[in-house]
């Protein structure tokens, strides 16, 4: 008689203290889930499913073959601690650094502005990636944040940073059938790669 397993969903949950910081998260357990401190406030996410790394895979495959081994930035992933302004710190999916910009790497992370982050949404994330995070990466000056959406098979494209606003002046969705461009890493690719060949694609 076959057996039914269960596999419970990604979870996030925020503090309702405001007074975290990167003293108070460097205490936190190394316990397998991910802790972010935006504005303050802690957020825990559970692990992602199997399709949700699979994307993050094919993104950063491409983002080496393009970026890093052609000597113009270097590509990282999760888990890898970011601080930058409002940030204190978050784990982004994809960080990418320009060469001119290494010196933020320093002390085990990166401790400044990156040039790319990418966040691939998963149910539970979607209101932290694509507003929480959006704003306060926009706010720290970051100059282009991908939002991936594995649903929709798109990926949204947020350039110029607005730091006073808080908010991106440009913003573009790449369909599933077109060419991301992004021209100032340079780094360009089919939005449908992203996403074949997964054995599962439960998001």
């Amino acid at each position: 008689m076959a057996t039914e397993t269960y596999a419970p969903p990604e979870l996030v949950v925020r503090s309702l203290a405001s007074d975290w910081d990167y003293a108070r998260w460097s205490q936190l357990p190394d316990d397998g889930n991910r802790y972010e401190v935006i504005d303050g406030v802690l957020y825990m996410t559970t692990a992602p499913s199997f399709f949700h790394q699979w994307i993050i895979r094919k993104i950063v495959f491409a983002l080496v073959e393009q970026i890093d081994s052609r000597n113009i930035g270097i590509t990282a992933f999760a888990p890898i601690s970011l601080l930058m302004p409002g940030c204190d710190p978050v784990q982004p999916d994809i960080v990418v650094v320009r060469r001119a910009d290494l010196g933020i790497i320093y002390d085990r992370r990166i401790n400044g502005v990156p040039t790319l982050i990418v966040e691939v949404l998963s149910p539970s994330n979607a209101e932290k990636d694509t507003e929480i995070k959006r704003a306060a990466y926009a706010r720290a000056g970051l100059p282009e944040y991908w939002i991936v959406r594995p649903v929709e098979r798109d990926v949204i494209v947020y350039r110029q940073p607005d730091p006073t606003l808080g908010l991106y002046l440009q913003a573009s969705t790449i369909a599933p059938t077109a060419i991301l461009h992004a021209p100032t890493l340079p780094f360009t690719a089919a939005i449908a790669d992203f996403f074949v060949g997964s054995p599962d694609e439960t998001v």
